[in-house]
């Protein structure tokens, strides 16, 4: 990893809400609705679920989402019209040993 992409990471991770969307998807069952079965699960979470929880906007969680995905902390799969988000645990591990080696 190299010092731009770990600095625009460094910018997504510096939003609260953010944060809080990486450690929903750390465990999307036990955070997305646990008693019903989430359609395309092995995929990640559709923005839908990810906005009702956020309680913001569709656009502003769009583009946080967006935005995270652009630096590879998530990863989107499109299924027609929806869209689901998973974590990047590659790139997170990849962060977390760059900072530790600064």
């Amino acid at each position: 990893m190299d010092l731009k992409l770990a600095t625009e990471i460094g910018k997504c991770l510096s939003n609260q809400t953010r944060v809080k969307i990486m450690e929903w998807l750390k465990e999307p069952a036990l955070n997305f609705y646990p008693d019903e079965p989430l359609k395309h699960a092995q995929d990640g979470v559709c923005v839908t679920y990810i906005q009702e929880k956020a309680q913001l906007s569709q656009s502003t969680i769009s583009t946080y989402l967006t935005n995270m995905e652009k630096c590879g902390l998530l990863i989107i799969t499109r299924h027609g019209k929806w869209s689901y988000f998973k974590r990047n645990e590659d790139t997170i591990a990849n962060y977390c040993k760059f900072i530790s080696n600064q």
